[in-house]
């Protein structure tokens, strides 16, 4: 490909060198330059890719980009931007031929719902035989592959070599978890968004954002990037926001709800220990609806995907067929084992909304004790602080009894982390046990549940390994219960 052709709508200046050259490949890492290849510089959180130039260059690339004032003598072109994060995007976008202006891209922001919200819109696909891929937190999924994601949204140019995959393997139709990073660091600027869905906002990055406004602003950049349709969450404070904003211009509005008044909205909803069932009401009739997945936020997350699927001019018979036919969803509220005694339940609830959310959703068909196992992941600053103590008011408040330990500590000090959380338990007078070893917490969880017991093991959900200092180990929940389980017969 020309390097012109790269270019194409990017603002740049030529520092040196000549636009009119054949290009082979672009990179950010410069691990991954490649002969007459584009080196773009990203300034990271801390890595910065302007000290790697020289390696880029030694590597064979042909282009430099850069954002900082930078001197290169080598005979190469070299390329000022002023920031190398949304040139990339851009560079990424028609390096690939515009992949997601061939194709139906939705997109799904918020906290919490995003990864369930997208496993119910595949099965509504699927009930028409129509392919949807998926971007998000479980991974990338192309018909039946699944492939890992460094990030829930990952870096542009990852991005857009996906969305070229899902074009030449036939799949017209993708809906991609969009996450504040992503839209922040313009990781899915240049990127055609047909559809937008607002599922809510609780407290959560705030190392990165530091306030719950500068959160939602990160959120709210989606709703400008769609062409056709914004679905919004009208129960949620900041999704109302958002409709305030969006109803006047821009693509058209359909909102959902279970308590104001909504486009789309449940009605006769029937709670059971692991099934929700209700009728769903829409502008074109309604139609009963069953959940396989109990709880108030798998109704807003099937709400969220009905909405999309009439959107989208599907049947509401296609519609049910594809909501129950979604048996459940990898860490979400999934029973790992169950006995005549004891129940354990792996979910991904990883901040104080969705923790809060589960133990609500489990209670009402506890009969016994709901023992929690739990953790919270790294965070830096006093951001961190809160959050600990925040998740720590919610287990001592809807937990009969904590188990507190590690969640992929990272380089912080773990120690520090379990202290914090426990002061929080203390606090609200939340009975506790506190080990750092999250198999053996898991282990002395099962070995102090009695019959009729739920066991809730928080945080981790679908994921099966566990970050340590900088190192990265297996550590899969459901084969650590069976395991234990095995043992303790």
């Amino acid at each position: 490909m020309l390097l012109t052709s790269l270019l194409k709508d990017l603002d740049y200046t030529l520092i040196k060198g000549d636009v009119h050259i054949e290009i082979s490949s672009v990179a950010y890492d410069s691990r991954e330059t490649q002969a007459n290849g584009v080196f773009v510089a990203i300034s990271g959180f801390s890595v910065d890719g302007h000290q790697f130039i020289d390696k880029a260059i030694a590597l064979g690339a042909s282009t430099i980009v850069v954002e900082k004032d930078v001197l290169i003598e080598a005979d190469i072109t070299v390329l000022q931007v002023a920031n190398t994060r949304e040139a990339l995007a851009r560079i990424a976008a028609n390096f690939y031929q515009r992949p997601t202006e061939q194709m139906n891209l939705i997109g799904i922001t918020g906290t919490n719902g995003k990864t369930s919200t997208t496993y119910f819109l595949k099965s509504i696909f699927e009930q028409t035989g129509t392919s949807l891929g998926i971007i998000g937190t479980i991974g990338t999924v192309i018909g039946d592959k699944v492939f890992q994601n460094k990030n829930t949204t990952p870096e542009s140019l990852n991005l857009q070599r996906i969305f070229a995959n899902m074009i030449e393997s036939h799949m017209k139709h993708c809906v991609m978890e969009v996450s504040s990073h992503a839209l922040n660091l313009s990781r899915v600027a240049h990127s055609s968004f047909n559809t937008g869905i607002f599922t809510n906002l609780t407290p959560d990055h705030l190392e990165l954002h530091h306030t719950m406004e500068e959160y939602f602003e990160a959120k709210a950049k989606l709703f400008a990037m769609t062409t056709d349709y914004n679905i919004i969450n009208a129960d949620d404070p900041y999704g109302r926001i958002l409709i305030d904003r969006l109803k006047s211009s821009g693509p058209r509005l359909l909102t959902y709800a279970i308590e104001q008044e909504a486009d789309i909205y449940p009605s006769d909803i029937q709670y059971f220990a692991d099934y929700t069932t209700y009728t769903v009401n829409t502008p074109k009739g309604s139609i009963a609806i069953k959940v396989n997945l109990p709880g108030t936020i798998y109704v807003y997350n099937s709400l969220a995907a009905i909405a999309t699927a009439y959107c989208n001019q599907f049947s509401l018979q296609q519609i049910a067929d594809g909501i129950v036919a979604v048996e459940g969803i990898k860490g979400r509220l999934e029973v790992v084992y169950q006995d005549e005694d004891t129940k354990i339940i792996v979910d991904f609830a990883h901040t104080e909304d969705s923790l809060e959310k589960a133990l609500t959703t489990i209670r009402p068909f506890a009969k016994g004790r709901i023992i929690l196992v739990f953790g919270v992941y790294a965070s830096d600053g006093e951001s961190g602080t809160d959050k600990r103590r925040a998740m720590a008011k919610v287990a001592a408040t809807f937990a009969d009894f904590s188990v507190i330990t590690s969640d992929n500590p990272k380089e912080q000090d773990n120690t520090l982390i379990i202290r914090e959380i426990v002061e929080g338990i203390e606090a609200h007078n939340g009975a506790y046990e506190a080990i750092v070893d999250r198999r053996d917490a898991i282990a002395f969880a099962i070995e102090i549940s009695r019959k009729d017991d739920v066991i809730l093991i928080a945080g981790k959900g679908h994921e099966t390994t566990q970050i340590i200092g900088k190192t990265e180990i297996p550590f899969n929940e459901t084969e650590i219960v069976k395991e234990i389980k095995q043992r303790t017969k």
